[in-house]
């Protein structure tokens, strides 16, 4: 096969991107020029790459701004119902290509540089990743924005801006080590400082009874500054905004420093006010009870709930003078999603805002407290849970207890109604914990105080109602819904895989990038031999270009005809990265055994960030490394095995590797992943999946059949049954030779030599006290990797599979999800009218 065309040439015969008009090709040179020169006060003979970027970022943003003006003042007028996204995280990466994507305007860009002399791809690497997230709760998050702008509705998306992101990772002597993400280093161009909108958010003091009723008094202040991030939908003109709020001391100083004459200390002590916003928690899927951690929590939602109220207030109805003054309208105009219970705390802050500063008696407020929030929940897993101290809580936010131990005994009075005498009902009913330390269950408040509680795939929902919350779907059945989670197919399939995008269009037209379920049509090409060699093309194309980053990177050079088998995700003990890693040590081991036996080749890669303080996670991270360094070097391997280790896992490199992997791993033990994302978007760019019954899974396998997926692995009820029975581990240990040879091998220091003590915690975790049974689902792993390597060797079968994949993507596309969210929680429908460009006449 011809060796592949870098994007540059590929995108001069664009189909998918439009051809590119002379008039709008000039004008961009034009902007261009005009920015290099005004808004960067440039002179353009000493140009860096990054003032080209920035350039090329304030040209396109020029485009963007008419149009979100536009949407504003079309939602003013129309004041339709409006949903309020509340996370802690947002993970979107960079902005550039998908802002041009989604306008309409990348041909003309990239036609336009090539003319002044420039690359458009090495301008876009130059932008920093948004790395405002862990994972996939802050991905979906982003997968979500682009999905309501899309479809029209009036969303906005609130959070914190973290002025240093996830942590950068980096691999030294196969141990992961942890780097500041200074993201904001060089300033960002999509974001615009709100400064007239700064709000202040109170913390600690004491409640005092008044005639008036309670009132919060002798707080610190800090204010919130908001920076909105235009979030543009796709072909439709529509832009809503993502708003970020940054902490900053109030102007005041102590003056009792200053009549100490200690101007210094008084100037140095603003700081901590604004650490607030300091540093994204890198905790994925564990709760961190810190001080910070909680107010940062409730500095998003006092922030955010003072200007959702404002802008309630101050809607208009087409005339400048209408303003509302009573709240009956509220849950009508206002839905407020809960992503997991970080931003939880809105709900006694709503009650707060509601009876304290607005005069509503309590049955009001809490009518319009519950009608107004829903609650996503993201996981199963106890550690994950968030359970605050109510000593900490009555101590920065006394109001607020004060709030939450009356929600609680109201609530247990219905309880007590229906379960008269039932002590254990109320007990595991209760917002507060008695059991230790009292604690508030974070959980248990977002369900009491929505109208809405939903899991992100089917079978985490069933979880969710049958065991996690049994007693509350007991309790209020109606509340439960299930919203199966999706990812966007224009970042994840327009955007980084232009090859696929183009066949796709070429075969069914353009309407699969805003209807993913047309994808369907491509099932009748799917035996087809030419479809079959040109999807083969474009994945072989997308493999030689990871096998050069890889080379480049690594210094390992990788056989790119080779099986790209790839897991890529936050490093945890549930998503079971070390089973994978013991697949490699078998394979290695059958191949040292029968070295001059058939194989099919394969490069194994795996990739994601551990939390800095998760000791197990990390010590995975240094076996696969280790491992990987005897695999690698060993010359009787050759290039039948190799193991990478991707550093620094984040948007921008899934980017990359997704397009190019032939097999996703999605191994999380049975019940213990809420959905999963990453499956999803190997699936739509025609990766086959080896994975267990968990999650989204499921799902994917009903839609495109079992034939097509490679299933392994006991099911929820098979755990939930050796547990009960007892897990031992050693009784595979004993009866499998293979299972055997590679835990000797990792406890007598065979991939660590220097240090053969290294792995004995993890040969301990596997054998004594291994919570996610991976010897017991190890033997059906192993047979589902054979029949992988069966299936690979006959290329039109795989093929046949691949197409299969894509093809029943559609169920997720997070349009989808956001559709089944508005009809079904917020009361709002998709609008796929598109609005007048900012040069045509208004309706």
């Amino acid at each position: 096969m011809a060796a592949p065309q870098s994007d540059f040439e590929r995108r001069k015969q664009i189909s998918v991107r439009g051809i590119a008009e002379v008039e709008d090709v000039n004008q961009i040179k034009k902007s261009f020029n005009r920015h290099l020169h005004y808004t960067l006060v440039k002179d353009r003979n000493v140009s860096t790459p990054r003032d080209y970027y920035f350039a090329l970022a304030h040209t396109v943003r020029d485009h963007l701004v008419s149009r979100w003006i536009r949407t504003q003042q079309h939602y003013y007028e129309k004041d339709p119902k409006r949903v309020y996204y509340l996370s802690l995280e947002y993970y979107m990466g960079r902005s550039l290509t998908n802002t041009m994507i989604n306008l309409g305007i990348q041909t003309s860009c990239d036609e336009a540089l090539y003319q002044l002399g420039l690359d458009i791809e090495e301008l876009e690497d130059i932008e920093e990743d948004a790395g405002l997230g862990n994972g996939g709760l802050g991905r979906l998050a982003a997968c979500f924005l682009d999905s309501m702008a899309t479809l029209g509705m009036a969303a906005y998306g609130y959070g914190i801006r973290y002025e240093y992101g996830i942590f950068a990772q980096k691999i030294v002597n196969g141990e992961q080590r942890e780097e500041p993400d200074d993201w904001l280093r060089f300033g960002n161009p999509w974001e615009k400082a709100r400064p007239e909108y700064m709000i202040p958010v109170n913390f600690f003091g004491h409640v005092e009874d008044t005639p008036q009723g309670k009132k919060w008094v002798n707080t610190q202040v800090v204010y919130a500054l908001p920076y909105d991030n235009p979030i543009p939908g796709y072909n439709n003109n529509v832009v809503n905004t993502l708003r970020l709020w940054s902490a900053k001391s109030p102007v005041e100083f102590d003056l009792k420093y200053f009549n100490d004459g200690d101007y210094i200390q008084a100037v140095l002590d603003r700081n901590l006010a604004e650490n607030i916003s300091r540093v994204l928690y890198p905790n994925d899927n564990v709760f961190e009870g810190k001080e910070l951690r909680l107010k940062q929590e409730y500095f998003m939602v006092a922030a955010t709930l003072q200007d959702i109220i404002r802008r309630f207030k101050a809607a208009k109805f087409g005339k400048r003078d209408a303003v509302r003054t009573t709240f009956e309208l509220f849950p009508d105009k206002v839905a407020i999603q809960l992503n997991d219970t970080h931003p939880s705390l809105a709900i006694p802050e709503l009650m707060r805002v509601l009876i304290d500063c607005e005069g509503l008696d309590w049955e009001k407020a809490w009518d319009i407290t519950t009608r107004t929030c829903a609650y996503t929940n993201h996981t199963v897993l106890p550690e994950a849970l968030e359970r605050w101290p109510t000593s900490m809580l009555e101590s920065i936010l006394p109001r607020h207890m004060e709030i939450i131990y009356h929600i609680n005994f109201l609530h247990l009075k219905q309880v007590e109604k229906r379960w008269p005498g039932d002590w254990d009902k109320l007990r595991a009913l209760s917002l507060i914990e008695e059991d230790g330390e009292k604690r508030v269950n974070m959980a248990n408040l977002s369900i009491v105080g929505s109208h809405a509680v939903n899991g992100v795939a089917r079978i985490h929902s069933e979880i969710i109602k049958d065991d996690l919350f049994r007693d509350f779907y007991a309790l209020s059945p109606e509340k439960f819904q299930n919203k199966t989670n999706g990812i966007t197919p224009r970042r994840w399939l327009l955007l980084c895989n232009p090859g696929l995008a183009d066949l796709i269009s070429d075969r069914i037209g353009e309407d699969w990038i805003v209807h993913l379920d047309q994808l369907q049509q491509l099932k009748q090409w799917a035996t087809d031999s030419g479809f079959q060699r040109a999807i083969m093309n474009v994945k072989q194309e997308n493999k030689f270009k990871l096998a050069s980053i890889l080379e480049k990177c690594y210094g390992v050079k990788v056989n790119p005809y080779s099986l790209f088998d790839i897991q890529v995700k936050r490093i945890h003990e549930y998503k079971r990265q070390l089973l994978n890693c013991l697949h490699i040590i078998t394979l290695y081991n059958r191949i040292k055994k029968n070295p001059s036996a058939k194989v099919v080749p394969r490069t194994v890669m795996i990739g994601g960030k551990a939390a800095p303080g998760y000791y197990t996670a990390k010590k995975i991270i240094k076996l696969i490394t280790s491992v990987g360094n005897v695999v690698n070097n060993d010359p009787v391997i050759g290039d039948k095995l190799k193991v990478i280790y991707l550093e620094n896992y984040r948007v921008t490199l899934a980017e990359k590797i997704i397009p190019a992997a032939d097999l996703s791993e999605q191994i999380s033990t049975a019940g213990t992943e809420a959905s999963g994302t990453g499956n999803m978007k190997f699936m739509l760019n025609g990766a086959l999946t080896i994975g267990t019954l968990d999650g989204a899974n499921v799902e994917m396998a009903e839609e495109m059949g079992n034939e097509n997926i490679f299933i392994f692995g006991m099911t929820v009820d098979e755990v939930e049954a050796l547990k009960r029975k007892g897990y031992n581990a050693h009784d595979y240990y004993n009866s499998n030779p293979e299972i055997k040879q590679l835990i000797d091998q990792i406890q007598n220091g065979f991939f660590s030599p220097g240090n053969p003590d290294e792995f004995k915690d993890i040969v301990d975790i596997l054998l004594k006290w291994d919570r996610f049974f991976l010897l017991a689902d190890y033997e059906a792993y192993i047979r589902a990797q054979e029949e992988v390597s069966r299936v690979y060797e006959n290329q039109s079968k795989w093929l046949e599979k691949a197409i299969h994949n894509i093809a029943s993507s559609g169920k997720f596309s997070s349009d989808r999800t956001i559709i089944d969210y508005g009809r079904d929680i917020w009361g709002v429908e998709p609008n796929y009218n598109k609005l007048p460009a900012p040069h045509e006449p208004r309706e």
